[in-house]
């Protein structure tokens, strides 16, 4: 075996108390196939047993990853076979911190090594008292088995699905090529520690994007259609021949799409646009470790009333087929659905063993590793708002005058200020309670209690949609978290992107 050892240390502001952060990543060379990460357990578990008699707890995660990719257009085809990833994280109590050791292969040697690493650092503890917050007791396996799987699909498969797509888009007077990325990822987790816990979870992903491009008089417009869920080949479904062209068609109007409006408006927000507004501008800050480093301007107003009381928003890592859905997160918590606004009132945040302590929260399935080599923070999983009683007509009636925002593109926040910036595609403008001319890319942005308080109408379920997408902490450790909700009305500051 040969390895490859790296050693971190840092200093985590947990708001209670001051523990240094120990880390070891050690990197093995060789290790036998094994078809299941379960076929693994006595050697795991043998890890947790010699630890016992050096900390009052311990974890392991062992995760394994493989998928492929296609990127395809009129000039160039690329597939890619996505980074495997093997190996295990394991965490251990050293009494006044937490100390964490992974190696990237599964076999007894590799696995003893990490342990022998582990009980090094953990004889410079200076108790054995037992880990802040409650340790999890679950246990279930859960296995996603898609009535068709993307891997049966293959890269020609998927690049027969491209070519179709390319096809449909460019029957479409004036639109000439479309991008189209197609992929998918299986990644597999099990969890064990000294409480009594153990779950097994493998999730299939399956996702794509269509970009029609139009051209006229040496200007180039594109419009986009994303899709993403838990499965396999079905994700692509709305990926239609109608569909493709309705896109295409779209992508051609933005050539000659009017300026978007300027200054405090009326905004009524698609799903998409509502989605992105409950990630960035109140998800993030909901997210409990920020509350212990007292980066959170939500931290003081929790229990007031933020918004009315038809509003509704939640982080839900139980929605069936939700694209950031677990099963249970890295803590071996239970993926479950959190509100953290009940009908206009802040209730909840997002917390993994420990931010909850203050409060006397429990844990709420939101502990989540980029992979067994990244540090668990907590992380959102499909944040969305809720479907009220409004249908897209009324909205529109209600808005009177204003603007539509469709199709988001990205979004940044800033959760201790409490501000935030959304950008969209296009949209289209409100006048006299009707929609009217198409509109350029724009961006939505102002403090968010602002937008909350100003909340006007929520959509029906009609619309309901969960959008595929990433997220980092800190512009790293990259995990995928869903986005959505209905159409939202409330006023805002709008201006060019």
């Amino acid at each position: 075996m040969g390895a490859i050892i790296l050693s971190v240390a840092g200093r985590l502001a947990d708001g209670r108390v001051g523990c240094d952060y120990d880390f070891i990543f050690r990197l093995s060379l060789g290790e036998p196939f094994m078809p299941d990460l379960r076929d693994a357990e006595a050697e795991l578990r043998a890890v947790l047993k010699r630890l016992e008699r050096a900390t009052s707890f311990a974890e392991v995660l062992a995760e394994r990853t493989r998928g492929e990719g296609l990127a395809f257009d009129r000039r160039t085809t690329t597939a890619t076979a996505h980074p495997r990833l093997r190996g295990a994280v394991v965490r251990a109590w050293g009494g006044n911190r937490w100390v964490e050791a992974a190696c990237s292969g599964l076999e007894a040697a590799a696995l003893g090594a990490t342990a022998e690493a582990l009980e090094r650092d953990l004889g410079k503890g200076e108790t054995q008292g037992p880990p802040p917050g409650t340790s999890s007791t679950a246990r279930g396996e859960r296995t996603d088995r898609p009535a068709h799987p993307m891997s049966d699909l293959g890269i020609e498969g998927m690049l027969g699905v491209a070519k179709e797509i390319l096809g449909w888009a460019t029957q479409v007077d004036g639109v000439r090529d479309c991008n189209v990325r197609i992929g998918w990822d299986e990644d597999e987790r099990f969890y064990l520690n000294t409480a009594g816990a153990r779950c097994y979870q493998k999730l299939s992903r399956a996702h794509g994007v269509a970009a029609p491009l139009a051209f006229e008089n040496g200007r180039v417009e594109f419009d986009f259609l994303t899709a993403g869920r838990l499965g396999g080949r079905e994700a692509l479904d709305q990926f239609t021949e109608p569909a493709i062209r309705a896109l295409a068609e779209s992508a051609r109007a933005m050539l000659s799409a009017k300026a978007p409006p300027s200054g405090t408006i009326t905004v009524l927000l698609d799903p998409s646009v509502s989605g992105t507004f409950a990630h960035e501008s109140f998800g993030h800050g909901t997210e409990a470790d920020q509350f212990a480093r007292d980066r959170s301007y939500l931290k003081p107003l929790l229990g007031q009333t933020l918004g009315p009381e038809f509003l509704t928003l939640v982080d839900n890592g139980a929605y069936p087929e939700g694209w950031g859905s677990i099963y249970f997160d890295d803590e071996g918590h239970p993926g479950q659905r959190t509100v953290m606004v009940d009908h206009g009132r802040f209730i909840g945040a997002l917390h993994d063993r420990e931010t909850g302590i203050p409060t006397g929260s429990p844990a709420t399935g939101n502990t989540r590793r980029a992979d067994f080599q990244s540090r668990a923070f907590v992380r959102m999983t499909n944040t969305y708002v809720e479907p009220g009683d409004w249908s897209l007509e009324e909205l529109v009636a209600e808005a009177k005058d204003g603007v539509l925002l469709e199709n988001a593109t990205s979004g940044i926040e800033d959760p201790l200020g409490g501000q935030m910036q959304l950008k969209v595609k296009h949209g289209r403008r409100i006048e006299h309670g009707r929609l009217t001319d198409r509109v350029g890319s724009m961006a939505l942005s102002g403090r968010v209690l602002d937008v909350l308080r100003s909340t006007r109408g929520v959509g029906k379920s009609d619309d309901f949609t969960i959008d595929p997408g990433f997220c980092g902490k800190g512009h790293s450790d990259m995990l995928p978290a869903g986005t959505g909700g209905v159409y939202l009305l409330s006023t805002a500051v709008v201006g060019v992107a």
